[in-house]
Parts: C-alpha cells; structure tokens; sequence
C-alpha cells in the first residue's frame, strides 16, 4: 500500500486532471494521518499552509464528478471500514485519472501487483472483472453500467498508444505490459 499512497500523492500534486487536490481526494485530517501514518516526518512538506487551504477548498470545490464516481464506486466495494482501505480508494481513483496503466500510476511492479491489491482489498469488485479486463477499463466499464450506457472508455484511452490492445479481444496473451 506504501507505493500506491506515495504514487497517489505525487499524482495528485503533479496531474493536471486533479486540480488542487494534493491529498488526492481525502480531507485534511485523513491525508495527515495518512502521512504520519505511512511517512512520518512528511507532514511538514506535504501540508503546507498553502496546500492546506487548497485541501479545504478541493473538498468543496473541485468538481470533479469523475473522481467522486469512481472514488464511490470503490469504497462501495471495499472489504472493510478500516481507514487504510478508504484511503486505497482514493489513492486508486487518483492514480486512475493518470496517463499510464493503473498499475504503472500506482508505482507497482506488475499487472499482476496490482490484481493481487484489489482481490485483497475490493474482493467483491476484483470478482466482477471476470474476462481480466485492464483495471481502469474495467473501472469505468462499472461506470458506465451504473449510468446505463455500456459503451465508454477511461479517461487517458484516446492518448495511449496501447489502445488497440487494450480494447481488442480479451483473450489470454493478448495483453503485454509496456513499461514506460
């Protein structure tokens, strides 16, 4: 989880996709214990008075109902009420508005890393994706169902030049991770 916060974190405060959200969707209380939690010493650098504010006013502000739909659709599936899985929800969500595969965004190792931290921690929604669907696909394809359409695409899909292969067939080894 370390890496998927750390990532988290630098996407929020570097994407253009998350305008001042710095702690990636949680509220000041939450990203502060977060970082005293899981990189002590890093409130300082991370919550200055300015990003603070800005913390505050994201909560209320920020508009982004892409974010809170899916932030929403993953802490409705999450496997427990501990704060540790809330904030996976919303270090996947941030990570998800990123411009490379989920599990690159998350800073980890493999697609694989990445399926293993949603069976653990979102078991009831690693279920669902029963044809291994690519994650952010999949995580909008939710979306979408929930709305009714069933056609869509994640948000970064159109720039990546992977596309074909992320949405052609679906069948074993169709799939390579290209790292970047």
């Amino acid at each position: 989880m370390t890496l998927a916060f750390a990532s988290a974190i630098e996407m929020a405060r570097s994407s253009s996709r998350l305008p001042g959200m710095d702690g990636f969707g949680l509220d000041l209380a939450e990203f502060g214990a977060l970082l005293d939690a899981y990189f002590p010493g890093a409130r300082s650098a991370y919550l200055p008075s300015a990003a603070r504010a800005a913390l505050v006013d994201a909560k209320v502000s920020r508009g982004l109902d892409e974010f809170d739909d899916l932030a929403a659709l993953l802490l409705s599936y999450r496997r427990d009420d501990r704060r540790e899985t809330r904030w996976l929800a919303y270090a996947v969500t941030a990570c998800s508005m990123g411009e490379d595969h989920l599990w690159q965004d998350l800073g980890l190792p493999s697609r694989q890393s990445l399926s293993d931290l949603l069976a653990t921690h979102f078991p009831d929604l690693y279920a669902r994706n029963t044809g291994g669907m690519r994650w952010k696909k999949f995580f909008y394809k939710q979306l979408c169902e929930r709305n009714g359409a069933f056609v869509c695409r994640s948000p970064s899909c159109a720039d990546c030049s992977e596309y074909a292969v992320c949405f052609g067939p679906e069948e074993e080894g169709a799939w390579q991770p290209t790292r970047r």
